[in-house]
């Protein structure tokens, strides 16, 4: 096996190599022991897979309202044509 082969099982049957059967697995293994590239997309493979099975980030409550009134008051801002030199609240 080589470490394009590994990697494309890896993508097909995952990360964990006690799911492998046998006849992938025990290839895998060896390459594993030798193959300093094979480890490194096996630790990648099992970095994603945590980072896929962590609770999905949420924004603070109220932060799309906060976003929309800064919007408007912004507009507002803007809405009214200025004559120059003319400063707001002129």
């Amino acid at each position: 096996m080589d470490v394009t082969e590994f990697e494309e099982l890896i993508d097909r049957l995952g990360e964990d190599l006690s799911l492998w059967p046998d006849d992938r697995r025990s290839p895998a293994e060896d390459l594993l022991a030798q193959s300093s590239a094979a480890q490194a997309l096996l630790e990648e493979a099992r970095a994603l897979r945590h980072a896929l099975a962590a609770p999905p980030v949420r924004a603070p409550a109220g932060l799309a309202d906060r976003i929309v009134a800064a919007a408007a008051k912004m507009n507002d801002d803007t809405a009214e044509p200025r004559i120059e030199g003319e400063t707001a609240g002129s």
